[in-house]
């Protein structure tokens, strides 16, 4: 008899657990995905032309309030949880909810999950949304495709037609234009193209691995949310953020992810205290003895002169909201740099109001949030009704592609500290003559 499954999710770890666990599995029937984290994503379908030939109507996907509702309707045998970065506190509430409405409640191993590449492959986590791993997915692509071709492949952020982004490809800005990408897309599909680099993200990470194939030598994997890889590393590097020590102890799935790890960056060392670092890299020798650790810097530069000035701080989304971090690379530009930080609260319309209202934590800043058109407008809408001289902005995209804001937009930007390249320069040759390349 097939046993009924709920898959939780956020659009992204929910339909790759699918793809490669239970679709055309007729040991299982999933009834229903459901959504959280993401706006926007309940009340569509899985459709089936990725959903397979078990599930001609696809599958629905109801908001993640519902879970309880669903599991007693459907007679559900099974709850996989299949999203990232809650705390352990929030995992085990919401094994109980299954567990009272009557179904067991999963979690998938990273064995039974990712997928093996015929090319080598390096992935890039991290402990927490924010901690850096984007730009150190691009550093690492900027150093290897010195010597070899590299292809990044992005984990799943797949907010609009499933069934079109089963398997995206981005090598300009008509490719994001062309796929009508949102502001959390951009923001990591941007700056490879800036590197005139590729990377491909959508829905079915299986046909992606496989075009991917064809035009790399390796292949880097670079994680969202703090989510294990999708495809088996060769290499696994994660990074650790002291400004939120102990967390690698408190959140799925960053710990597994520091246990995997051949290699942990410590991140942002130039911005947090010693006891803080000091108490990250004990956590991680206890966690996983084996494991390599490098510490690194996240220089911030700013591209142009606030001192004086009144300004909204725009901040990268996940950071802030779900990454549960108060401030970002933007707020620490304003203090350093002499500028007023006006209070974004008061301005927020639509959406992004009721952004403020589910994280309380956040104070003056502006989310960069965008996960659709109409979400898009109100961002622009709430800067523009901003009483400031300036926008300083840290999403990595150049908002004034994507909005049109009615003060001028100072970008700031972080990278990889010159204190870890020489290090990881060092490492990645290892890699690629251990792989022949």
């Amino acid at each position: 008899m097939k046993r009924k499954v709920v898959i939780m999710g956020a659009a992204g770890r929910d339909f790759h657990n699918f793809n490669v666990v239970y679709r055309d599995n007729e040991e299982y029937e999933v009834v229903a995905f459901t959504a959280e984290q993401i706006p926007n994503i309940a009340g569509r379908k899985y459709p089936p032309e990725l959903a397979g030939k078990l599930y001609p109507d696809g599958i629905p996907i109801y908001e993640e309030s519902k879970l309880a509702e669903i599991v007693k309707e459907n007679n559900v045998d099974e709850v996989v949880f299949a999203y990232s970065d809650v705390s352990y506190e929030q995992l085990m509430s919401k094994s109980s909810i299954a567990n009272v409405a009557g179904a067991d409640f999963k979690l998938l191993s990273p064995e039974h999950t990712m997928i093996k590449s015929n090319k080598p492959v390096i992935a890039v986590c991290a402990v927490r949304t924010g901690c850096g791993k984007s730009q150190f997915s691009r550093k690492i692509f900027e150093l290897l495709s010195k010597k070899v071709k590299v292809v990044s492949i992005r984990h799943p952020m797949p907010y609009g037609d499933l069934a079109k982004q089963r398997c995206q490809r981005f090598a300009s800005y008509e490719d994001l234009d062309k796929h009508e990408c949102t502001i959390e897309e951009r923001e990591e599909y941007e700056p490879y193209i800036e590197m005139g680099g590729i990377v491909y993200a959508g829905v079915d990470y299986g046909d992606i691995l496989k075009e991917a194939e064809k035009e790399a030598d390796v292949i880097i994997w670079d994680g969202g949310n703090n989510d294990y890889p999708f495809y088996k590393p060769d290499l696994m590097i994660t990074i650790a953020d002291p400004h939120r020590a102990g967390h690698e102890r408190k959140y799925y799935a960053g710990e597994i992810n520091v246990r995997m790890a051949d290699l942990v960056i410590i991140n942002k060392i130039d911005t947090a205290n010693d006891e803080s670092i000091e108490k990250v890299e004990k956590s991680i020798k206890e966690l996983n003895p084996k494991a390599r650790i490098l510490k690194a810097s996240s220089p911030i530069t700013i591209e142009g002169d606030v001192e004086g000035k009144r300004v909204i701080v725009v901040e990268d989304g996940p950071t802030v909201t779900h990454g549960g971090m108060p401030y970002g690379a933007a707020t620490i530009a304003a203090e350093k740099n002499g500028a007023e930080i006006v209070d974004a609260r008061k301005y927020a319309v639509g959406s992004i109001k009721e952004t403020y209202e589910k994280y309380p934590h956040l104070d003056r800043i502006l989310p960069a949030m965008g996960y659709g058109k109409q979400q898009i407008a109100e961002l622009e809408e709430t800067i523009n009704a901003a009483d400031c001289d300036a926008v300083l902005a840290a999403t990595p995209i150049d908002l004034k592609r994507l909005i049109n804001v009615n003060k001028p937009v100072i970008r700031v930007r972080y990278g990889v500290g010159k204190d870890i390249e020489g290090g990881l320069e060092k490492l990645l040759d290892e890699f690629l003559k251990e792989h022949k390349l």
